[in-house]
């Protein structure tokens, strides 16, 4: 049987990996607009949100092991045809608890998407090839949560959040069809062959770590403030402050730049902790004024300046947590990855909610100072005090 190429795969693989982002962000203009559609509170309307970023993580854990024992074609071709069945119904629900029951099966199944994407990448390329393949990946990962709230931006006003959804129909038709073109990359013989019962002791032994929890906890913190900013923008910028979905649109790619700057400048620390520490400890600086502001009535440009800056502070936090917490349990990468992810989106979308209740400008910023209060607790239970002294105080930046 004839192999696929490296470009269809290329593509195909960017694609599964910009679906996460799409089914999230790309109707986030159109949540005041559903508010009214469904006569519901923006509470209500933002559990649409939560329930797919829950989805999303509970879809991690369960198409991972399911891809290492089945193969990637099956998993993924189920995951495809349950977002194609999902967006349907989201599309004809006729209540708002109907439309937040269906984005959770819509996110389970664009979890399937990103899981396997990275696994077939792993399954075909080893090295360098492997490096420049997930390069690309984390590249497309990188642009699609700017883009899908910018095209989501320019059709709101035109086509309702209804059209976002066909839109994203459509694209699980392509994906679907390029999912049957797809041929298996994990042969019979290189598939798990680990017990259930197995794999949920893997499970067990990872969440025992102290210090791999406690950095798992420190980037699920950080998450909800990402995540509370994410529900509570489309309300504060479009309501609040009166401008359109396409400026809304502008705003978040311009945020999601500081966040994508300071992940790449994070790396150039002399030590991964120095970074987490300092991002967290600027989170709590920022999530205070940020807070103060809004309570005071601040102008939208201080928001969005305040809110530049706090997400850049984050942005410093993501990448260096995360290796920090996989350094931990590198013989169970495989689950630590997924836990990671998973604890993520979770947290995400259980503080995705919280921003609508009450006066959303209080709440907002509520949840951004608790988040930001325990990532850095978290950080500093990770290291140890001695240890976060030492690395706070030490060289911050690599010397060339």
């Amino acid at each position: 049987m004839k192999d696929n190429s490296k470009v269809f795969l290329l593509i195909l693989l960017g694609m599964l990996t910009a679906f996460g982002p799409f089914v999230t962000d790309m109707y986030l203009p159109s949540l005041p607009s559903m508010g009214e559609y469904f006569n519901a509170t923006s509470s209500q309307v933002q559990l649409g949100l939560t329930t797919s970023m829950i989805g999303l993580a509970v879809g991690q854990v369960l198409f991972g092991p399911l891809s290492d024992r089945y193969g990637r074609r099956r998993p993924l071709l189920a995951a495809m045809w349950l977002f194609l069945a999902s967006t349907l119904l989201c599309l004809f629900s006729q209540t708002i608890f109907q439309f937040v029951a269906f984005r959770l099966l819509q996110g389970i199944a664009g979890a399937g998407g990103i899981v396997i994407s990275r696994s077939v990448a792993a399954d075909k390329y080893t090295g360098r090839d492997l490096a420049k393949m997930l390069a690309v990946i984390g590249a497309i990962n990188g642009v699609a949560p700017v883009a899908a709230p910018i095209v989501g931006g320019v059709f709101t006003g035109l086509i309702g959040w209804k059209g976002i959804f066909c839109i994203l129909l459509g694209l699980g038709v392509v994906l679907l069809a390029g999912s049957y073109r797809f041929r298996e990359s994990l042969p019979a013989a290189r598939r798990s062959a680990v017990g259930w019962v197995d794999m949920f002791r893997g499970f067990r032994t990872v969440l025992a770590d102290r210090q791999y929890m406690s950095y798992v906890l420190q980037f699920a913190f950080a998450q909800g403030v990402l995540f509370a900013y994410i529900a509570s923008s489309p309300f504060i910028i479009q309501q609040h402050y009166g401008y359109s979905p396409l400026m809304f649109s502008i705003c978040f790619a311009v945020n999601a730049l500081s966040i994508g700057v300071a992940a790449a400048l994070s790396v150039r620390f002399h030590r991964a902790a120095s970074s987490t520490l300092l991002g967290c400890v600027a989170m709590v600086v920022f999530t205070l004024a940020e807070w103060m502001a809004l309570l005071a009535g601040c102008s939208f440009w201080l928001y969005e300046l305040l809110l530049f800056a706090l997400l850049f502070s984050m942005g410093l936090t993501f990448t260096s947590s995360t290796a920090l917490a996989m350094e931990c349990q590198r013989e169970n990468a495989g689950i630590a990855s997924a836990l990671l992810g998973a604890m993520g989106f979770a947290f995400g979308g259980m503080v995705s909610p919280l921003v609508g209740l009450g006066d959303i400008m209080v709440s907002t910023g509520l949840v951004f100072v608790v988040c930001a209060f325990g990532s850095l607790l978290c950080a500093l239970v990770a290291l140890g005090r001695r240890r976060a002294r030492l690395y706070f105080s030490l060289s911050t930046f690599r010397k060339h």
